[in-house]
């Protein structure tokens, strides 16, 4: 604690201790319910005891996309003015309960800071007041929640949670260098970065703050293919911007501790994406099959996997059989006396998983219909010749099934997860279906029973996807997956089923990141390469601080080393002509600018003209070509521009 407040250092600020990234677009609100709970520990520690652990609060910080909070505080007062109004569906705030004592929180609890009209900051207050929970008193900070970006940059939280896909803002975004301690002043709990003009009462940081010193990466495996081959170019980005040197001058990297699931040759991800060696931890000891924190349960069941395949039907008419005959055979296990009912309850809940939207899509249909319909008349289904009514299942009625996908929004996940974690005779989730939104995150307990649709497109997604069910001892898992035989990979795991299952660990697919490709470099150095520029070099940093490329070529020459050390040796010519070249065609557009350039229209000031251009802007056919090297993504994933189709009639000639 004495570290994160900045005890032994020449500054007395609070800078970003931690980095936490969640590889996922959309970040589970129960994994920021458990952290944000943790940082209140924190702060009541703190309150306690200011002497020791400083004036300025700890903290927690969340620096996600604007589909998940806002970017600006002017945003967050439309839909805080929305929701009052109730034009606005749910409360906006990534949190909808005080992580503390979990009483509600209203449109009460969220204000503008100092005022409404002259708003720098959102407070998130506690209502509990009856409760005496100590982030109700209005006098003091509330929760301590900063979730609006502008908000992040001045306050600067000791712990950051954010998504690898923000790291594409570094380039079009001058405030986000605060997160790394790039701020030259400090006042009133505020810090100011290049550009940014301090009040006269202020605390001068001529050294800045120490940047974040611990990067915890949580789902490494997802970080592969196009997705890691993009992080892998702004990591070098990052890493520069996290180094500090000690008081001997000497370099300190960041430490990065990475958790991985089913990785296969993790070692060579690792390498590719951080340029470091792996290092497990905590260390295997004398026992292979234990380690300081687990160990290998073999007495309690886990989980059982069964395939299921008929040739000559589709594909849904396979899964409607089987979940009518599951959901019917759970409702039959509940109401035998001899069951334990907590354990038939695991069953009570179907979870669908499907590859596809439009496949899930599709089922979502035959549930609300089809599934339906069946599972109220399924006891009178008899065997052949069979007179009483069906000894395996038992008539049911189906609710509306719930959803786990992009297409639901933040808030509504949430509360989906909440209502599922419930016992059945509770909440009444029958069906839920899900994308592989499922694979990372949920971590319900209650859950014990899965219907695959169709084999997943890889080992590791299949083994982490069938893994959210059956997490309890007490509550073993059933996965059964349904195969579509008319595909050449679902006929071949139905074939090798029971070989698959005993040993799927060894067909873990291994990890693909290419980040020094040519592609990769086409489609990711610009912007990399403008992050480690403009944020390293102070002078560079602010919005028009563009036109002055040319006064420090020097320093960003040496910053291109960066990009070289990383790369493998057969790569560092390439890359170093390639990262060199940028440079060149930076100081050209300038040289060629009728009047002032801006990084980008993300930052304050003028909008146009801007280094930086997307791969859709419209206006990139009429860019000179020098202009048009710099084009950089907004989104680790959002990296190709369109592709024209022409259709030509009969008859005609298409030049």
């Amino acid at each position: 604690l004495r570290r994160l407040r900045g005890q032994g250092r020449d500054d007395k600020g609070l800078g970003v201790a931690v980095l936490l990234r969640y590889t996922l677009r959309l970040l589970t609100l129960d994994q920021l319910e458990r952290a944000t709970a943790l940082i209140c520990a924190l702060e009541v520690l703190r309150r306690q005891n200011k002497e020791l652990l400083g004036a300025e609060r700890f903290a927690m910080g969340l620096w996600v996309g604007r589909s998940t909070t806002p970017n600006r505080i002017s945003d967050f007062a439309d839909q805080l003015s929305e929701y009052r109004n109730g034009r606005l569906r749910n409360l906006p705030s990534p949190l909808q309960s005080c992580p503390w004592c979990q009483t509600a929180l209203t449109a009460n609890s969220l204000d503008l800071r100092p005022a409404p009209t002259k708003a720098e900051r959102v407070g998130v207050r506690c209502m509990n007041h009856v409760g005496s929970c100590p982030f109700a008193n209005p006098d003091k900070e509330g929760i301590p929640l900063v979730f609006i970006d502008e908000q992040v940059y001045r306050e600067l939280p000791c712990f950051v949670i954010a998504t690898v896909d923000k790291f594409a803002m570094l380039p079009w975004l001058g405030k986000a260098a605060t997160l790394f301690g790039r701020v030259h002043a400090t006042a009133e709990g505020r810090f100011y970065g290049a550009g940014d003009k301090a009040p006269k009462a202020h605390t001068p940081l001529p050294n800045g703050l120490r940047p974040p010193e611990l990067i915890v990466q949580d789902e490494l495996h997802l970080i592969s293919g196009p997705l890691g081959t993009m992080v892998g170019l702004y990591e070098v980005a990052i890493e520069k911007l996290c180094t500090h040197q000690d008081a001997s001058g000497h370099p300190v990297l960041p430490k990065i501790m990475a958790s991985t699931a089913t990785a296969n040759h993790a070692d060579k991800q690792i390498e590719s994406l951080f340029g470091r060696k792996t290092r497990i931890f905590p260390p295997q000891g004398i026992d292979a099959l234990e380690t300081y924190f687990s160990e290998i349960n073999t007495k309690d069941p886990g989980r059982l996997y069964i395939g299921v395949a008929a040739p000559g039907h589709p594909l849904k008419r396979v899964l409607l059989r089987t979940y009518v005959a599951l959901l019917g055979a759970a409702a039959k296990a509940r109401a035998n006396p001899a069951v334990d009912a907590g354990l038939a309850d695991a069953y009570m809940t179907l979870v669908g998983y499907f590859n596809s939207l439009r496949e899930l899509g599709g089922m979502r249909r035959l549930v609300e219909d089809d599934v339906k319909n069946q599972c109220e008349s399924k006891e009178q289904r008899v065997p052949v010749e069979g007179h009483a009514a069906s000894p395996w299942f038992l008539n049911r009625s189906i609710g509306e099934p719930a959803e786990l996908t992009s297409r639901v929004d933040t808030i509504s996940i949430s509360t989906i997860k909440g209502k599922v974690a419930k016992s059945h005779q509770e909440q009444g989730t029958d069906v839920l279906l899900a994308s592989n939104m499922i694979s990372v995150g949920v971590d319900i307990d209650r859950l014990g029973l899965m219907v695959m649709g169709g084999q997943p497109k890889t080992t590791s997604e299949y083994i982490q996807a069938s893994s959210r069910v059956g997490r309890s001892r007490q509550r073993p898992g059933l996965v059964v997956t349904c195969y579509n035989v008319t595909r050449p990979r679902d006929r071949s795991h139905y074939e090798h089923f029971v070989a698959y299952h005993q040993s799927f660990y060894r067909y873990v697919e291994a990890q693909s990141v290419t980040p020094f490709a040519e592609r990769a470099l086409d489609r990711g150095l610009s912007g990399a390469l403008v992050a480690l520029v403009r944020l390293s070099v102070a002078e560079l940093t602010p919005p028009n601080a563009v036109m002055h490329i040319a006064q420090f070529r020097a320093p960003a020459q040496q910053l291109v080393e960066q990009f070289v050390s990383r790369a493998a040796e057969e790569h560092q010519d390439k890359v170093r002509r390639w990262a060199t070249n940028r440079l060149d065609n930076w100081e050209k557009a300038i040289a060629k600018a009728a009047n002032t350039f801006c990084y980008s229209r993300y930052d304050d000031g003028p909008k146009e003209p801007t280094l930086l251009r997307l791969a859709l802007d419209e206006k990139l056919t009429e860019l000179p070509p020098e202009r048009k090297k710099f084009i950089a993504p907004t989104s680790m994933r959002d990296v190709e521009p369109t592709v024209h189709l022409w259709l030509s009639q009969p008859g005609t000639r298409v030049r």
